[in-house]
C-alpha cells in the first residue's frame, strides 16, 4: 500500500506548541517528563513500577471483570486483563469521548497507535508485558459534541429526547432514539459484507444495549478485541475509593489550582495559546441524573445551580462514602487516570497534549509520576483513483494542506500562459518611492506623509489589477479550477483535515476489516509525521 508523508509543521493544522514539543524545543523542557523515543521507556518503567502498588493492581483487575461482564471478551483482552496483576505489566492509555459510531476517523488512530506502541515496548523490553487501553470518557457532559457522526457529506444526528442529555455525563444517557439513526443509515451504507457488517455492528451496539457507556464498550471491543485492547469505565465506585486522598487535597487545600496556574501562566507567557484555564475547584458532583461544579465560597461547599451546601467535614464524609459522586474536570482527569493505572504513556491529539503539558508540577505535587506524552497518528486516506487525479493536477502532497483559495490560485499561476505575478513591479515601484522618500528627507519632511500615502495607493492599484487579471484567468481555466476544489473538497471535507470529519464506515464499507488491519501496518507511533495513505481499488 503506496504511503507518503509530510512534517506536521507543513500541514498547517497543528498549533506552535504541539510543533515546537516535537522540536524538543529547550523552553518546553520543564513542561515535560521525558520525551517520547523508545529508550525513555526504560526509566518511565522503573518510575512507574516503584510507584503502583499491588493492591492497587488488584482492584483495577477486579474491576476490569466487572466492568466486562455480559460481553464477549477475547482471549488477547483477558489475557490483557490478567497480566494487570503482574508488577511488570503496564499500560499505554489513550480517551475518547463516547462519540456516535466512534465518531470522526481518528479514534481509529488513536486506538492503533497505543496498539501499536504495545508491540513496540514488548519488542524492546521483552521481560515486561504492555497492556493497550482506551479510557472511555463516561463523565463527560458535551453530548452535542458526541451526538452525531459524518457519513458520505451527510450528518447522521442523534437527538436525544432525555432530560437534561446536554448536561448528564453522557456514559449514563439511554440509547433510546437511536432506531432513527439507524434506520437511516442503514439505507446510506448500501449493501455488500463489510456494509452488513457496519449495520450488524451499530445494531448490536445502540440497539441491544441500554446506555452509551455499554453501547460503545460493544463497539471498541468488536473492532479492536483481536489486538487485547482493554477498554475501561472509570466510574466505578472501586476506582474512584482509590481516587479519595487526591479528591481531598483538591478540596481542602485546592492543590490542582495553586501547582497548574504557575506552568500555566508561564505557556502564556513564551506566546502559546492556554488550552485550559483552572478553576479553583476542579471537581464536579455527579449525582440523581446531573453533573455540576462543587463551589468553594466562605468556608463551605456548594453545588453550582443546585440547593446543597456542606461544611468541610460534611462534604469529606460525603467523599469517603460515596467517591462515585465526585467526578474530575479536565484537570484533574489525567491525574485520576494515572492513578488507578501502572501507565506509562498517554497518546492524544495535539488539543489533548496542550492540557497535558500544564500538569507536571500538579504531578509533581501529588508524587505520581508524570506519563510519556505521545502526539497520536494522524493520516490522510485516498483512493488510487484520486491518487491519479492528483497526480494529472500536478498537485503535491504538500500543496494538497494548502487554505483553497491559496491552492488555486497557486495552480492557476502555474498553468497559465501569462505570469500574473507582480511581485517584481511591486519590488521596482517600492525601490522608486524610496528615492523619493531620500529626495523628501533632503527638502522637505513634511512631504514623507503624501509620499507615503502615494506609495500605498499605487501598490493597492498593483494588487487590484493582479487579482482581477488572476480572476480573468480562473474563469478561463474554470474546468481546471473546478477539478482542483473538487479533489480537495473530497480528501478535506468542510475545508478540515479528513480524520477531524468523515467516520471509519465510509472507509470500512470499502475494505471491511483489512481497513483496520492495513492501518496497523502502515502507522507507527513513534514516528512523528503526517501520513498520506492511498488504498487499491478492492
Amino acid at each position: 500500500m503506496p504511503t507518503d508523508c509530510i512534517s506536521y509543521s507543513e500541514t498547517n493544522y497543528f498549533s506552535n506548541l504541539i510543533l515546537d514539543y516535537l522540536d524538543q524545543k529547550e523552553e518546553l523542557a520543564s513542561f515535560y517528563n521525558r520525551f517520547p523515543e523508545i529508550d525513555n521507556f526504560k526509566d518511565q518503567i522503573n518510575e512507574k513500577e516503584k510507584n503502583f502498588s499491588v493492591e492497587s493492581r488488584k482492584v483495577l483487575v477486579e474491576s476490569l471483570h466487572k466492568q466486562y461482564n455480559g460481553f464477549e471478551v477475547s482471549e488477547a483482552t483477558l489475557a490483557n486483563i490478567e497480566s494487570l496483576s503482574k508488577s511488570t505489566t503496564f499500560t499505554i492509555t489513550t480517551g475518547h469521548q463516547l462519540n456516535l459510531f466512534t465518531g470522526p476517523l481518528y479514534f481509529l488512530y488513536k486506538i492503533i497507535s497505543v496498539i501499536n506502541l504495545t508491540k513496540l515496548l514488548k519488542k524492546e523490553y521483552p521481560s515486561h508485558d504492555f497492556v493497550p487501553v482506551y479510557w472511555m470518557a463516561t463523565e463527560d457532559h458535551d453530548f452535542d459534541e458526541i451526538n452525531y457522526f459524518n457519513l458520505n457529506g451527510k450528518k447522521f444526528q442523534w437527538n436525544s429526547s432525555e432530560k437534561g442529555a446536554s448536561i448528564d455525563a453522557v456514559g449514563y444517557l439511554s440509547t433510546a432514539g437511536l432506531d432513527e439513526v439507524f434506520k437511516l443509515f442503514s439505507a446510506e451504507i448500501g449493501g455488500g459484507s463489510a456494509a452488513d457488517k457496519l449495520k450488524s455492528l451499530f445494531q448490536e451496539a445502540y440497539l441491544a444495549h441500554e446506555n452509551l457507556t455499554d453501547a460503545t464498550r460493544y463497539l471498541a471491543n468488536e473492532l479492536f478485541k483481536e489486538y487485547g485492547l482493554v477498554i475501561i469505565g472509570a466510574q466505578q465506585p472501586e476506582l474512584k475509593k482509590m481516587f479519595i486522598p487526591y479528591v481531598e487535597n483538591e478540596l481542602v487545600k485546592q492543590h490542582s489550582y495553586k501547582h497548574t496556574e504557575k506552568k500555566t501562566e508561564e505557556l502564556a507567557n513564551l506566546g502559546y495559546n492556554v488550552q485550559v484555564n483552572p478553576r479553583e475547584i476542579n471537581l464536579f458532583y455527579l449525582n440523581n441524573g446531573y453533573r455540576e461544579r462543587i463551589i468553594k465560597r466562605d468556608g463551605k461547599f456548594y453545588v453550582h445551580e443546585k440547593k446543597i451546601e456542606w461544611s468541610k467535614e460534611d462534604i469529606l464524609s460525603e467523599l469517603h462514602e460515596n467517591p462515585q459522586h465526585f467526578s474530575s474536570n479536565v484537570m484533574m482527569r489525567p491525574l485520576y487516570q494515572e492513578v488507578i493505572l501502572p501507565n506509562l504513556c498517554y497518546i492524544g491529539g495535539g488539543g489533548e497534549l496542550a492540557y497535558w503539558l500544564e500538569l507536571k508540577d500538579y504531578f509533581e505535587a501529588e508524587n505520581v509520576p508524570f506519563p510519556i506524552l505521545l502526539l497520536r497518528n494522524s493520516a490522510l486516506l485516498q483512493s488510487e483513483k484520486q491518487q491519479e487525479k492528483r497526480t494529472k493536477l500536478d498537485i503535491s502532497n504538500k500543496e494538497l494542506f494548502l487554505q483553497q483559495h491559496e491552492l488555486i490560485n497557486r495552480k492557476v499561476r502555474k498553468i497559465s500562459n501569462i505570469d500574473i505575478d507582480f511581485s517584481p513591479q511591486k519590488e521596482h515601484l517600492v525601490k522608486q518611492f524610496q528615492e523619493m522618500y531620500d529626495l523628501a528627507e533632503k527638502t522637505d519632511k513634511s512631504f514623507l506623509g503624501a509620499v507615503k500615502a502615494q506609495e500605498v495607493k499605487q501598490l493597492k492599484g498593483l494588487q487590484n489589477l493582479e487579482k482581477r487579471l488572476l480572476k480573468a484567468q480562473k474563469r478561463k481555466l474554470k474546468e481546471e479550477v473546478s477539478r482542483i476544489a473538487e479533489l480537495q473538497n473530497q480528501l478535506f471535507p468542510n475545508q478540515s483535515l479528513q480524520e477531524r470529519q468523515t467516520n471509519f464506515s465510509e472507509w470500512y464499507a470499502e475494505y471491511g476489516n483489512e481497513l483496520i488491519e492495513m492501518l496497523l501496518n502502515t502507522l507507527n507511533p513513534l514516528e512523528q509525521n503526517f501520513k498520506i495513505i492511498t488504498f487499491g481499488t478492492k
